[in-house]
């Protein structure tokens, strides 16, 4: 019988990552909070600054790559760190990079509309066109194609990253992977917390850990969608995961844990308790989190913890999926004078 190690090995893969990113213990915020905490630093990845995207895009770079792709489409939001990491990516291996921004935000200064990962991925060579709708995913990834059409008229090899649940989450098995090699680091936890946004981060990392035989509780912090939509996206998720690897569904539906109580006042803007949470782990561990993703996250986990969903003494592995370059096109929500 095939493994799920030797079917993760099947698939295509461009190895961006050659080393385990580390686990730290944050014993202050432990001691604060009368938790045992600890943080996952995915936000080490390394290539473009780092971040949970590197992972997935290990898979949709070799299938890119076997295809014998020139260029890469993808879409995000203004401040996506998704495109900036393609087009790091695709810089190292010699491809071209087109990105189609959506108006997701209703942010329309300078420093969000020309900083962090705007201004990164022009540095990058990047190529940039726009959708104006951010809710339409269907409508984003025919946009993308549409584009990837006259490309190869032109005699180029286009490659689309899709957006849309009806395309293969190949980016879910680097969080899949992700799971074998937190296991294999250790220690156990009672609760991992994750954002969960487009959901292939989540979804394959629940698939992951329940393949590899861990019941470790996933806890998804909702960054774009409310509970009741989002539950349904990693249920359909984890379907299509289980299909890819060919494996009868290993998280069921009672595995999908979600919570939307820090996502107030909607997806990339920022509150007083995503603010809260950003100055305190800043302030007490060095570490800096996003306003988009882990920000949201981290307050979502103390929102958790208020709750009674975390309990005392509860050792929790928070994921850092990166995100730090956005900190700088959100200076006006977030300075303090």
């Amino acid at each position: 019988m095939t493994s799920i190690r030797e079917t993760l090995d099947s698939f295509e893969r461009a190895e961006l990552q050659a080393v385990y990113t580390p686990i730290e213990h944050l014993a202050r915020l432990s001691d604060q909070l009368g938790i045992d905490l600890w943080i996952k630093r995915d936000d080490l990845t390394g290539l473009g600054l780092g971040g949970n995207k590197i992972r997935q895009l290990e898979y949709y770079f070799g299938a890119a790559l076997s295809s014998g792709a020139d260029t890469i489409l993808i879409t995000g939001a203004v401040q996506s760190n998704y495109v900036r990491s393609t087009a790091a990516v695709a810089a190292k291996l010699g491809l071209k990079t087109i990105i189609q921004l959506e108006n997701r935000v209703p942010n329309e200064s300078l420093p969000y509309s020309k900083s962090g990962n705007v201004l990164l991925g022009q540095l990058l060579g990047a190529e940039y066109m726009y959708y104006p709708d951010g809710e339409d995913e269907a409508g984003a990834d025919k946009a993308l194609r549409a584009r990837a059409d006259e490309l190869r008229a032109q005699g180029r090899k286009p490659y689309v990253i899709p957006l849309g649940l009806d395309n293969k989450p190949l980016g879910a098995l680097g969080y899949v992977r992700a799971a074998d090699e937190i296991l294999d680091q250790g220690p156990e936890f009672d609760a991992i917390v994750v954002a969960s946004g487009s959901g292939q981060t989540h979804s394959g990392l629940l698939t992951g850990l329940r393949a590899f035989g861990s019941k470790t509780p996933v806890l998804g912090i909702c960054v774009r969608r409310d509970a009741v939509q989002q539950t349904a996206r990693i249920q359909s998720l984890t379907t299509r995961i289980a299909d890819m690897l060919g494996a009868p569904e290993v998280a069921r539906p009672e595995d999908i844990n979600v919570y939307d109580g820090a996502l107030a006042p909607g997806y990339g803007q920022v509150g007083d308790e995503v603010r809260s949470a950003i100055n305190m782990m800043a302030q007490n561990q060095g570490l800096f989190l996003d306003p988009v993703y882990t920000g949201k996250t981290f307050a979502g986990l103390l929102g958790l913890l208020k709750d009674g969903t975390i309990r005392p003494d509860s050792r929790v592995l928070f994921i850092h999926t990166g995100g730090q370059p956005a900190l700088f096109a959100y200076q006006e929500d977030l300075s303090m004078g």
